[in-house]
């Protein structure tokens, strides 16, 4: 299973202290033309996106807890 976080849009300084602030370790893509937002129908942050292996995609809105994210996850490996 793998990890990306997407910004959206905004400066470098502020992209990095949300990395830094919430000690985020898994890679990180800056998307200022929103050319992933728009790939998968985001329409605003924050948003997470669950692709799984059969290519099924699942889209949360909003701030996800840990139960939702283990439930979500689950679900997508099966």
């Amino acid at each position: 299973m793998q990890f990306f976080g997407v910004a959206w849009f905004g400066n470098d300084e502020s992209f990095q202290g949300f990395i830094d602030k919430h000690g985020l370790t898994f890679p990180q893509v800056s998307d200022d033309p929103g050319e992933v937002y728009t790939r998968f129908g985001i329409p605003a942050q924050p948003a997470f996106v669950v692709i799984s292996p059969d290519g099924t995609v699942q889209q949360l809105f909003g701030a996800v807890d840990g139960d939702l994210l283990d439930r979500v996850l689950g679900d997508a490996v099966g």
